[in-house]
Parts: structure tokens; sequence; C-alpha cells
């Protein structure tokens, strides 16, 4: 598939399950399954990117540093309201933050950390693992759009979006091989998540589920 994996233990069936995905576009329930793996790293020679060491920026958030090739589209739009912009923003972050825990080969890497917690943290963790332990990373180019942003009386916010990963690959670190692999349905995926605002005023994402294969995000 040409896509980077998505654990199921990523996919924290909670009660964020109950997050509508409308957003995405038609109302198919089916939910996709991940069953396809990293394929084995070959053997050679070639050395892995070296991307910079996240650093704390003076607002003392992670610097997020990836690879040259690792790249996004983030079409989500300004709200016009500064709370629904800000969880965009520290949703975007945290997006990046965990590409850059890939490319840095590091599971407990502090920069998806300050953007995450709970399950989804630790969802994230067994992601990065995953990499680490094929000796892989992501590389080229990842789409997110169909965004949504709901903030909830309890203080949280449901954000929905699309990810279209048909230009996304994995890139296997004792090689330098790139597995480019045809674009399917399984290419888009659709998200829920919920986030709070912590007490350094980030919105932090505590769940997160996924639909793979979605017709929701197939536009």
């Amino acid at each position: 598939m040409n896509r980077r994996p998505i654990l199921l233990a990523v996919l924290t069936l909670t009660a964020a399950a109950a997050l509508t995905l409308s957003a995405c576009g038609s109302d198919d329930s089916s939910k996709g399954k991940d069953n396809d793996k990293i394929a084995e790293a070959g053997n050679g020679a070639e050395k892995p990117a070296s991307p910079s060491t996240s650093a704390q920026t003076p607002a003392g958030r992670p610097k997020i540093e990836l690879p040259s090739d690792v790249t996004y589209e983030f079409e989500w739009k300004k709200t016009g309201d500064p709370q629904k912009d800000a969880v965009l923003n520290d949703a975007e972050q945290r997006i990046k933050a965990v590409d850059m825990a890939v490319a840095k080969q590091d599971p407990l890497d502090k920069a998806y950390r300050f953007y995450s917690e709970g399950t989804a943290a630790a969802g994230s963790q067994e992601y990065i693992q995953e990499f680490v332990d094929h000796k892989a990373r992501t590389t080229g180019l990842t789409r997110y759009y169909n965004e949504r942003v709901d903030l909830k009386d309890d203080g949280t916010a449901a954000l929905v979006y699309c990810e279209d990963q048909s230009k996304a690959f994995n890139r296997f670190l004792k090689t330098g091989k790139t597995d480019v692999t045809p674009v399917t349905k399984d290419s888009y995926v659709a998200y829920a998540g919920t986030l709070r605002k912590n007490d350094n005023g980030v919105w932090v994402t505590e769940r997160l589920i996924s639909e793979r294969g979605s017709e929701k995000c197939r536009a």
C-alpha cells in the first residue's frame, strides 16, 4: 500500500469514537484495518538521514526540524476564532512532532509528548517504535484537509480531519531505499481526536481514532 502504517494500537477506541467524521464527506461507516506492516529492511550501507536535534523555542515550545524530504500540505483554513485556530495549530505541530520522532528514531522524543497525553501519546509511541524496529522513517508529501473543530462545554475540543498519504512512503535507513507503492483507497485516512488545553496553554491531543480507506476523505 502507498502509505505509512497506522498501527491498530494507535486507534484508541474510547469515548472519542462518538465523534462524527461527517466533515470528511459521505457517511460510509466501514472501518479500514491496517493489515500491512512495514516491509523488511534490506541489507546495505547507506547512512540514514540525520535530522537536526529538537530544541526549545523562546516560547518554550519544542522546535520541529525534519528531513528536507518530509513535507506537508496543510489545507486547514483559519476559522477566525482564536481558540479553534489554536487547536488546529497545535494539532499540526503534533503531527510534525511525531514524524520528527520517527526520523530521529526516538519513541520517547519530548516534542510529540509536548503535544499529546494519555492514550494518544501511548499510541504514538507504539507507532514510532514500529519504525524504529524496522529501521525506517517516512518520506514524501502528506496532505491534510477537510478539517472541522468543535469547542465543547467541558473545555475539550473535537477535531476531525482527513489525511492523503498517496505521496508519502516508507524509507529504509540501511539501504536508503524508498518503498514507492501504488495509490489505493487505503491511502486516505479520516481522523477524530479529542484535545484539551493544558495549564501551559497548549491544546494537547488526549485521544485519537482513525478510519483507513475512508470514502469521506477521497475527494
